[in-house]
């Protein structure tokens, strides 16, 4: 394939991968460093499970098809149906090639190194990115309504299994032995630290009207 003669929607799909995977990268530190914040915890791995690991594609993949889309949509004239349906394949090939990947390499050969890890996400994503290119230059298409349903649905899914996970391998943290929010993180807040006032704190300003 001649990168030159692409078009710049096409470019903008290949240069995709490199950021996806920046992206997806820092989100897998996101929940430790916000200290436990759940909100961080619905988009970011909040264990070490393989289940949990797939949180660091949805964000990055549907933000980076979005963002073209809403700069240059119009200007290129580029039909939603086909770009958001491009955009579910490269998220759901993404999403099944990982475990697909990791489950053979550690299972086959009895290993697990973080390198391969971090290489089999790279490659999952150039896969996604490439397999929706493809689909892209044959136009191939579903109406974008089902595509951005099907959005919701994913998101509502990782949402529901973060705190409700399935007692199967694939949702287990095999560094802790638990499945979904670390025990050690229960205490887990919404907001910031500063903008949370303790009952203690609240009776006290009670007491001093």
């Amino acid at each position: 394939m001649d990168y030159q003669a692409l078009s710049l929607p096409e470019k903008w799909i290949l240069k995709g991968i490199p950021f996806i995977f920046c992206i997806g990268s820092l989100l897998h530190f996101c929940f430790d460093l916000s200290k436990g914040n759940l909100l961080i915890g619905l988009i970011a791995p909040v264990n070490q499970s393989v289940w949990e690991h797939l949180k660091m594609l949805p964000l990055p993949v549907i933000g980076w098809w979005a963002l073209y889309y809403i700069v240059k949509g119009m200007a290129y004239g580029l039909d939603k149906d086909i770009w958001f349906t491009c955009t579910l394949i490269a998220l759901v090939t993404s999403l099944i090639t990982v475990p697909l990947l990791y489950y053979f390499y550690t299972q086959a050969f009895g290993i697990k190194l973080m390198w391969i890890d971090i290489l089999i996400f790279l490659f999952t994503i150039a896969v996604g990115q490439s397999l929706a290119l493809y689909c892209y230059r044959e136009s191939v298409n579903i109406p974008a309504v089902w595509s951005i349903a099907a959005f919701i649905g994913l998101i509502v899914i990782f949402i529901i299994f973060t705190f409700a996970p399935p007692k199967i391998p694939l949702f287990l943290d095999h560094t802790t032995g638990q499945y979904g929010i670390p025990r050690s993180k229960t205490s887990i807040n919404i907001f910031p630290e500063n903008i949370i006032y303790s009952k203690k704190s609240i009776l006290s300003r009670r007491l001093r009207q």
